[in-house]
């Protein structure tokens, strides 16, 4: 963001608050792709910190300092930062008077305009006046130019990527990481927050795509489910048939035989046993093989004296 001039002084009695602090300067970002990228690094945080109690993120709003900033009127604004500890809740600008705290974590996004102030004056400003713990730079058209400051007694360090490639931010516990794919209808490679997993903090259309999948998904296997049960149902159906048509056969030849039953003449306790549990019921009380007196005859009973007369049943 560029510097904003006032044509007039501004004269301090009080320190301002942000309802009385300018908050734009009327100047956009240089390109569609610094300003896209600037709302990819919000949306993917801003689910994250939603989760959270507290915690603030934006970008391309002024962050005021010093009482000495104002009789200047320097007003710089990061293309991001991110702020935990704080309450959550709308800003105009970011004062940190106000806040109690400067932004944990600044990204800029490097231009051919802004690329020397970003690396010199900004990163001093950053380290010296705000005392920013974490402090980044990218440009959006040189993917390989992507670096990271951590304060450490008052000076800027710079600090490596790990062996991933990926650049870790302390304070928030995630990892800034490049990523090679489709954000509103452009394909490059874009910086975004991934968790220390490498997973990937999604945006809101991510995530209800996502959310439509699993639904989908869910569906298709309640689907498969129902199917598999008319299987198992139709096959069930299939063995009552066949065992039905059995025992048919089996009447036929009981009836052949002399043996009389009852209309209601048979029960099937358990078609899983070999041979099936079951009961002809009879009239009258005979002795298929040894002449006892029986008011029912099991199944065996009923096979093996089947087998006798040379009927085969299974």
């Amino acid at each position: 963001m560029e510097t904003l001039t006032l044509s007039q002084p501004m004269q301090l009695t009080a320190l301002p608050t942000q309802d009385e602090l300018p908050c734009d300067d009327g100047v956009p970002m240089e390109t569609q792709r610094h300003k896209w990228q600037m709302d990819l690094l919000i949306d993917t945080i801003s689910p994250w910190l939603d989760r959270r109690e507290d915690g603030y993120a934006s970008g391309n709003m002024f962050v005021y300092f010093s009482t000495a900033q104002l009789k200047n009127q320097d007003f710089k604004g990061p293309d991001f930062f991110a702020v935990l500890g704080v309450p959550k809740g709308e800003r105009k600008s970011w004062v940190t008077w106000e806040e109690g705290k400067a932004p944990d974590v600044v990204i800029e996004l490097l231009s051919e305009s802004t690329a020397q102030i970003d690396k010199t004056e900004k990163k001093q400003i950053y380290q010296d006046k705000l005392r920013v713990p974490e402090y980044f730079w990218y440009d959006p058209f040189n993917p390989e130019d992507l670096t990271e400051f951590v304060l450490v007694d008052g000076v800027y360090e710079p600090r490596q990527p790990n062996e991933k490639g990926w650049l870790i931010s302390g304070r928030l516990g995630l990892a800034l990481v490049r990523w090679q794919g489709e954000y509103r209808g452009v394909t490059t490679v874009w910086i975004r927050w991934a968790t220390l997993d490498g997973i990937l903090l999604p945006t809101e259309r991510e995530s209800a795509e996502e959310a439509q999948q699993k639904a989908e998904e869910a569906q298709q296997k309640a689907e498969e489910a129902q199917q598999k049960a008319e299987e198992a149902q139709q096959k069930a159906e299939g063995k009552l048939r066949k065992h039905n048509r059995k025992l048919s056969d089996w009447r036929l030849n009981l009836g052949n035989w002399g043996l009389i039953p009852k209309v209601s003449d048979f029960v099937w306790a358990d078609f899983g046993k070999t041979p099936p549990v079951g009961y002809f019921i009879f009239e009258s009380a005979f002795s298929p093989m040894e002449n006892e007196e029986l008011t029912t005859v099991p199944i065996y009973c009923a096979s093996r004296l089947a087998a006798f007369r040379g009927l085969k049943l299974t």
